[in-house]
């Protein structure tokens, strides 16, 4: 028989009277104990629980394991500022600045580069996106309301439906306003028009509120008003593209009713597949519209 000799370094000690040492960090002494597990922990290694201390393994754990709050459409419950909302109105803000000639780049310049016409983006496609950033610099009340629209509903429906898909619903209604427009376009003139702003959006976050409100069981008549007098003065105002409004509002109501209406087990399919399957419409019959086109838009 033999005896144990002294604990090596870096080793815990065994037996009846070892000193309780830290599991994570083996040559600190603790006699501090987790109320969970009952393993000591260093200070280094403590976390404050609503009842005594709990070790970092504990409390990973318990994260881990712990229900996730979600809202009525699934979403993780989020608190905090809407990151995504206000990433896209410093995103236009920045781009309008530029626009401007601010920070020494020509607006001209700026502008002509991420513009849209249907003409120009025959050939440079993500100018069906880009345009969505830019907005008019000879009525500042232009980007004023578009950004007001977006803050009074962007944190609405980014908390509603998530991040990733208010993303996927604002993107694809800039797209979609864009791809109305061109699907509308009839005469060469129109091929060469320019598009700017980010209405084509607005008007998707307002065609996605009115599923919401409905599944949430909320008046949407304030909303159906508001979108019925821009519609009226889409005709009314001149130099205003009614086309992109209509593809925003369309598309934006798709998305919002596939994402409010979706079964419970189906939500996580249904954020990828359904804006897949609104792309490729999109994409699809901008498409057939070009080559429709062929021949009788000169350039094309």
């Amino acid at each position: 028989m033999s005896t144990p000799g002294p604990p090596q370094p870096g080793q815990p000690a065994t037996g009846p009277e070892a000193v309780p040492v830290c599991p994570r960090h083996p040559d600190r002494v603790s006699y501090v104990r987790c109320q969970r597990c009952g393993r000591p922990a260093c200070p280094q290694c403590q976390r404050q629980a609503a009842v005594g201390v709990h070790c970092v393994d504990c409390v990973r754990e318990s994260a881990r394991t712990a229900p996730v709050a979600r809202t009525a459409f699934g979403a993780p419950l989020r608190q905090g500022r809407p990151v995504v909302t206000l990433t896209l109105i410093g995103l236009c803000v920045v781009s309008f600045g530029l626009q401007l000639g601010i920070a020494g780049i020509g607006g001209t310049a700026w502008t002509h580069a991420w513009i849209f016409s249907p003409l120009a983006g025959a050939f440079e496609p993500w100018r069906f996106v880009t345009a969505g950033f830019l907005h008019s610099t000879s009525m500042v009340l232009h980007i004023a309301f578009n950004m007001y629209a977006l803050w009074l509903l962007g944190p609405l429906l980014e908390q509603a439906l998530g991040r990733g898909r208010f993303l996927a619903l604002y993107l694809l209604s800039v797209l979609g306003g864009t791809v109305m427009f061109t699907l509308l376009a009839t005469t060469p003139d129109a091929f060469r028009t320019g598009v700017v702003g980010a209405s084509g959006a607005v008007f998707g976050l307002f065609g996605a509120l009115l599923p919401v409100l409905r599944r949430l069981r909320r008046d949407a008549r304030g909303i159906i008003v508001l979108v019925a007098i821009n519609g009226v003065l889409g005709f009314v105002v001149p130099g205003i593209a009614w086309e992109a409004h209509l593809g925003g509002f369309l598309v934006g109501l798709v998305l919002g009713a596939a994402f409010a209406y979706a079964p419970r087990r189906l939500r996580a399919a249904v954020a990828v597949v359904v804006p897949l399957l609104v792309l490729l419409l999109l994409v699809g019959a901008v498409s057939l519209k070009y080559l429709a086109a062929l021949g009788t838009v000169p350039y094309l």
